[in-house]
């Protein structure tokens, strides 16, 4: 079975941080990549960050480029999303999500891990990030 289950979610300033969790079953660790998801009142869900089961090969939206960094702790059953310099369009509901593996490659980026709804195969239930001042 695959279980994902996030946390760490809360209400923050814009120009401040938060980190959020999303601890895995071991049937989603040596496998799946980790994707972060979010979703925005009234809007549809988007990619955030993506983590190969390695932890060596990344992906991120442009909107966050520079301000989130996506890591892992395999000991832990963990991946991570740590937000700074927040926005308020950062507000919304934080998914991760076990993608099947699908490591794309560009000459400027290198390799890449893809972030693709249609790649999920079970979604944790979510945690809420609101950032207001």
């Amino acid at each position: 079975q695959l279980q994902l289950v996030e946390s760490g979610g809360g209400l923050v300033q814009p120009g401040g941080s938060l980190r959020l969790s999303c601890v895995l079953s071991e049937s989603v660790m040596n496998y799946y990549v980790i994707g972060w998801f979010r979703q925005a009142p009234g809007e549809g869900r988007e990619g955030v960050s993506c983590i190969s089961s390695n932890g060596f090969i990344t992906n991120y939206a442009n909107s966050v480029k520079g301000r989130f960094t996506v890591s892992r702790d395999n000991a832990k059953n963990t991946v991570y999303l740590q937000m700074n310099s927040v926005k308020p369009e950062d507000t919304g509901d934080y998914y991760c999500a076990a993608l099947r593996p699908r490591i794309a490659h560009s000459s400027t980026r290198g390799n890449y891990c893809v972030l693709d709804h249609d790649g999920v195969d079970s979604w944790g239930k979510g945690t809420l990030v609101t950032v207001s001042s």
